[in-house]
C-alpha cells in the first residue's frame, strides 16, 4: 500500500488538490508529487477560480492584531515551486493597488505584498490604527499571477 503524500490531500468532491496544513514548513526543491514537475512552464490557468476573504469583511472595524482568512473556489492550493494544473497559492496586498503591479512577472515580496508560498490560507497581521485595504491575488508556482488575473475584491477595514 502506498503511503499518502503529506504535501497534498485529494478532495473527492471536486477533484481539486489542497495543501495539508501540518506539512513541512520548507518549500521543496523538486516536486514531491509523482507526475508533477518543478517550475518550468506555466501551469494551466484555473479559469473558474475565485479568491475571496472569509474574514474580516469589508467595512469592518477590528482590533489588532487582525486574523485574515482566505477563501478559494474552483482551484486548489499547492506550495510555491510545485507546478500542478488548477493550483496556485495566495498573495495578500496590504494598502497596495493591483494596477500598480507588474502582473506578468513574479510578485515581489515586500511588507505590502505578502507571499503565502507554503500554502497558508490565513495570517495574523499587525497593522497600525486606521483604515487599510486588503486584496488577494492568486498566483502560480513561480509567484506569477494567472492570466487573466485571479484577484479578490479589494476590502477596506479599520483597525482600532
Amino acid at each position: 500500500m502506498r503511503t499518502p503524500n503529506p504535501w497534498l490531500t485529494t478532495l473527492a468532491f471536486t477533484g481539486a488538490l489542497a495543501f495539508t496544513a501540518g506539512a513541512s514548513s520548507q518549500t521543496p526543491a523538486a516536486s514531491p508529487i509523482s507526475g508533477a514537475s518543478p517550475v518550468a512552464a506555466p501551469a494551466a490557468t484555473p479559469m473558474h477560480a475565485e479568491v475571496y476573504f472569509i474574514s474580516p469583511h469589508s467595512g469592518e472595524t477590528v482590533k489588532g492584531p487582525v486574523t485574515v482568512r482566505f477563501g478559494l473556489k474552483g482551484a486548489g492550493i499547492a506550495p510555491a515551486g510545485v507546478k500542478l494544473d488548477n493550483t496556485g497559492h495566495h498573495h495578500l496586498l496590504v494598502d497596495t493597488d493591483l494596477s500598480a503591479l507588474k502582473l506578468d512577472a513574479p510578485l515581489p515580496a515586500t511588507d505590502k505584498i505578502l507571499h503565502f508560498g507554503k500554502g497558508q490560507t490565513e495570517t495574523m497581521l499587525t497593522l497600525p490604527p486606521g483604515s487599510h485595504t486588503l486584496q488577494l491575488v492568486f498566483a502560480d508556482a513561480a509567484h506569477v499571477p494567472f492570466d487573466p488575473v485571479i484577484a479578490s475584491k479589494k476590502i477596506t477595514i479599520t483597525v482600532k
